[in-house]
């Protein structure tokens, strides 16, 4: 089914690799789980880094996960100070509440993985600096230590 519009065949088109392929990180056939896993992490994700950094993100989305991304966004709220893991997914739980914390923490790591190989890494790299220490463990190791070579080289 097409609706006629290029712009947004393409979008419906990229919205769902990104939904297959968080479905194959997670192990799933269940798409609305995924995307359940996927909308719960980005705006968890965009709570976190505050509205210009968002912003940004939003801008390498495509345009149906940015419309996903900024969906019920207040701004006045942000960035939110989660600093430990467990409170992190915990706001992540709250949308996804049919899940126990390790499958939360398995699908934010999901999620974040499908996000670093699919948006600009110097720009994942730069999401990762904005999280402390133990928030920067749920990003795949190559974008953790690719952030932390740059701490290394800036110093």
């Amino acid at each position: 089914m097409t609706t006629g519009l290029d712009v947004f065949d393409r979008t419906v088109q990229e919205s769902n690799l990104w939904l297959k392929d968080l479905m194959a990180r997670l192990n799933t056939k269940d798409r609305h789980h995924a995307y359940s896993v996927l909308r719960a992490s980005l705006h968890a994700l965009r709570g976190r880094i505050g509205p210009q950094h968002a912003a940004q993100l939003g801008a390498q989305l495509p345009m149906l996960l940015r419309g996903l991304f900024y969906e019920g966004w207040h701004m006045s709220g942000t960035p939110t100070k989660e600093r430990h893991e467990y409170d992190f997914i915990q706001r992540v739980r709250e949308a996804v509440p049919d899940q126990d914390e390790a499958e939360v923490r398995r699908g934010i790591c999901a999620a974040l993985d499908l996000l670093s190989g699919r948006i600009d890494r110097g720009e994942a790299i730069k999401l990762v600096h904005l999280f402390p220490q133990e928030l920067r463990e749920l990003w795949p190791r190559i974008i953790r230590e690719a952030a932390q070579e740059r701490e290394t080289h800036a110093r």
